[in-house]
């Protein structure tokens, strides 16, 4: 399986200076404030986002001064989002560490997401990099019509797959969608190339989703099944192929299973038993399998581009990964 390490070899250096530039754009006068962002940006995670931005631009081009900002303002943005989605969901760590919320309150939380949003921006603007602009705009929009269709569909429970791929589209796949579209936008690339690198980061996108999805049935490198979309009434791909394969009378049994309130692990073991025995998880690999040979498919024009290699390696990680 690719690692992240040998996918960021060529970008090392000009991942450090991405980070030197959040630093600097995150820099504050208040005390307090200097104190809580120096908690929220502890654990960089994996960078995979300003790894694609970087990526991009070295495959069609040079990464440039825009090509930093438009990686920064990305990852302040799904910091930001993440900082959210934690008050949101009343999460209790993100990464192995206290989320935000619980250690400061809500309020504050949501306030130091609107900050690194507002950072990135600024950012943007003051360099007057309006194309990014215009490209992560419309994934702040997407993102946010994709949360809310899923949230009110998680109540209806009456998700259909082609609403699901909706969902995962504008919620998780436009973010990534950005990532490429703003690195090779920053190196000058033509209109075509960024948007056919946007639709390469929606493919990786969507596969990089279902692969969530599978692992919450699946389990993740511990073996652990976590069950926690079946605990938020999320109905994701498995689950929904596994409908198609039973008789009403079944179906019905795990919609009631669904809508408990309180969850006990035997009523999440049941619903995974239950996809697992109605082929969700196959049939689920299988979609991911495609839209991974999209993704390779958008790449082939760049074979002859020094970073082509990684850029594959970085597909292959998205869909071999265990966690």
């Amino acid at each position: 399986m690719p690692s992240l390490k040998t996918i960021q070899a060529p970008i090392a250096t000009e991942l450090k200076k991405v980070n030197r530039v959040i630093r600097q754009a995150l820099s504050s006068d208040v005390r307090m404030l200097n104190l809580i962002l120096r908690y929220v940006m502890r654990s960089k995670g994996k960078q995979m986002r300003p790894t694609l931005v970087l990526l991009s631009a070295k495959m069609v081009g040079e990464v440039s001064e825009a090509t930093y900002r438009a990686a920064t303002l990305i990852e302040l943005m799904h910091t930001a989002t993440l900082i959210h989605d934690d008050v949101i969901d009343n999460a209790d760590t993100r990464r192995g560490f206290l989320t935000l919320h619980k250690i400061w309150k809500s309020k504050l939380a949501v306030l130091i997401g609107d900050y690194l949003l507002s950072r990135g921006l600024l950012l943007a603007v003051n360099e007057d990099d309006f194309n990014t602009l215009r490209i992560v705009s419309t994934a702040v929009k997407e993102m946010s019509e994709g949360e809310l269709l899923q949230i009110e569909k998680s109540k209806k429970l009456d998700i259909t797959e082609k609403t699901y791929f909706d969902i995962i589209r504008k919620k998780t796949a436009s973010l990534l969608a950005s990532c490429s579209s703003a690195g090779a936008r920053s190196a000058g690339a033509d209109d075509d190339t960024v948007k056919q690198l946007w639709d390469f980061g929606e493919a990786v996108g969507i596969a990089f989703q279902i692969k969530d999805d599978i692992l919450d049935y699946e389990g993740n490198h511990t073996g652990k099944k976590t069950g926690n979309d079946i605990r938020e009434k999320k109905i994701t791909l498995p689950l929904l192929y596994a409908f198609t394969q039973v008789e009403k009378n079944e179906k019905r049994k795990i919609f009631k299973l669904l809508r408990q309130k309180h969850k006990t692990q035997e009523i999440v073991d049941a619903v995974i038993e239950f996809v697992h025995q109605n082929g969700g998880i196959e049939y689920a690999d299988k979609i991911m399998a495609q839209y991974t040979q999209k993704a390779l498919r958008l790449l082939e024009p760049f074979k002859n581009a020094s970073v082509y290699p990684q850029m594959v390696e970085l597909v292959q990680f998205v869909t071999t990964r265990n966690k």
